[in-house]
């Protein structure tokens, strides 16, 4: 496998006016964090970084409707009546109206829509938008801190534009139920969702026989892991579930949603992974993009609310695999803890890795186990069929 791959990374300080207020927790200077730590690793350099544009309405348009980016555009000035407010979920309080909203979005989106021209144009292997991966978005409607649906629209542009089969992976510990409605009944584009159980947590989708509709009937899959899962079984659900579909569907190019919120540390989710898990999700995608899809890989953020212990060094660590096939290890730059020690709240990480202990054990582990392994099955069975049918 190449080692050192060309790879983009798209970023603006602009990011960070996609913000709802001051006490929400979606903050996009997570972005700015992880982007610090890179360079001060000397892993990231300004000829690797990629200005990106806002998208225009007409790409917006690929996956939302008029109406809904009216709406918006009328929120971001404060025009909008209590009624419409409702109507679109703006306003609510996982996703408040603040000024210029409609600008800060359609960014976040033109990143991804930079990112993917980068790859399929061949000027880059890979490339990285951490601005991204707002997967909650619908077509007429605002969701889960997600106003525009990045991830949808660029698979939108890339049907449109490159007419190429897309695999959508999304390890995010909430289900990308966006993106999975946007293509649910399209044979082209593959959803492939590792996320903690809607039993307990936002949306409350995402169950296992959620496969598609009419022709999209089999192109849809659900990994609902239990809750407090930790990294040995949550590796062997994504590890197993990736293969397999990869094998199945065999895409031309593959876009990773890597939300960093299935960390213990997270404090919205209730699983239990540690680094080691957000140190394997990128090599198991740079290995299968380079083995089916000639490396192309498209890589966004998501959600993730530790935005000080966890998310840096998460994020940080998909673009050292992009560019170098390997990990971080060992110690953080003192140089980085020392800059933003005086921000946060809590004490930084001193190491690329969790220490043992990081979380009290888990006594119903082996049962937790037991329990997604059964899920991995039932959620498998029908590719497992279907492939041996037609062999």
């Amino acid at each position: 496998m190449t080692t050192n791959c060309h790879s983009a990374f798209v970023y603006s300080k602009d990011f960070e006016k996609y913000r709802f207020s001051a006490d929400h927790p979606f903050n996009q200077i997570r972005v700015a964090m992880t982007k610090d730590l890179l360079e001060m690793e000397n892993t990231l350099n300004q000829s690797q970084i990629l200005m990106p544009r806002k998208a225009t309405d007409e790409e917006l348009m690929l996956f939302h409707d008029p109406s809904y980016i009216d709406a918006v555009k009328r929120a971001s000035v404060d025009e909008l009546t209590d009624d419409d407010e409702l109507k679109y979920g703006l306003g609510t309080e996982d996703t408040p109206i603040f000024p210029n909203m409609h600008d800060a979005a359609s960014l976040l989106v033109g990143a991804t829509l930079t990112a993917v021209d980068s790859v399929l144009e061949g000027k880059s292997k890979h490339a990285l938008n951490l601005g991204g991966g707002l997967h909650h978005g619908f077509e007429r409607k605002a969701s889960g801190f997600c106003i525009y649906n990045d991830g949808a629209i660029a698979i939108k542009y890339i049907r449109e534009k490159y007419n190429l089969r897309v695999l959508y992976v999304d390890t995010d510990a909430h289900h990308g139920d966006g993106v999975q409605w946007a293509f649910y009944d399209d044979s082209e584009v593959c959803t492939l969702s590792i996320h903690e159980t809607g039993r307990y947590l936002f949306p409350g989708t995402g169950n296992t026989n959620e496969r598609g509709l009419k022709s999209g009937y089999g192109y849809s899959f659900n990994l609902p892991i239990d809750a407090f899962t930790e990294d040995e079984s949550f590796i062997d659900v994504y590890e197993s579930s990736f293969r397999e579909v990869m094998e199945y569907f065999k895409p031309d190019v593959i876009v990773t949603q890597n939300g960093a919120d299935a960390h213990c540390l997270d404090p919205l989710t209730h699983l239990s992974s540690t680094m080691k898990t957000f140190e394997y999700i990128p090599l198991l995608a740079h290995e299968l993009a380079h083995k089916y899809c000639n490396g192309k890989w498209i890589a966004l953020g998501g959600g993730g609310y530790d935005i000080w212990r966890v998310v840096p060094r998460a994020w940080a660590q998909i673009w050292n695999v992009m560019t170098t096939n390997s990990i971080f290890t060992g110690n953080l730059p003192m140089e980085w803890i020392s800059k933003w020690q005086t921000e946060a709240p809590v004490k930084l990480p001193d190491s690329w890795h969790d220490h043992e202990g990081i979380y009290k054990s888990i006594p119903r582990k082996a049962e937790i186990s037991e329990k997604n392994s059964k899920m991995l099955e039932k959620a498998l069975q029908f590719t497992r069929n279907k492939m041996k049918f037609s062999k």
